[in-house]
């Protein structure tokens, strides 16, 4: 997926993503939306509660229980 940054989150609107903040916690969930300053809700998956097993690039993600928002300013990366 390549393109202007807002043109891939529009993309990616109600996928699973993976976001990685500057602190190095990493979120999973499901993108509900963005706005032009890269601030992001993130949503819970259905299937997923608690802490994701798997490792994502070596790293454990925490799955997002609540509907969540974030500061852009705090995001690193968003992977979908």
């Amino acid at each position: 997926m390549s393109g202007r940054p807002l043109d891939v989150l529009e993309a990616s609107l109600e996928e699973p993503v993976t976001v990685h903040l500057k602190d190095g916690t990493t979120y999973y969930g499901v993108l509900g939306g963005y706005d032009q300053h890269m601030n992001v809700v993130i949503e819970p998956e259905a299937d997923v509660d608690g802490r994701v097993d798997e490792d994502l690039d070596g790293e454990f993600a925490v799955a997002i229980e609540d509907t969540t928002i974030i500061r852009g300013d705090n995001v690193v990366t968003i992977k979908a």
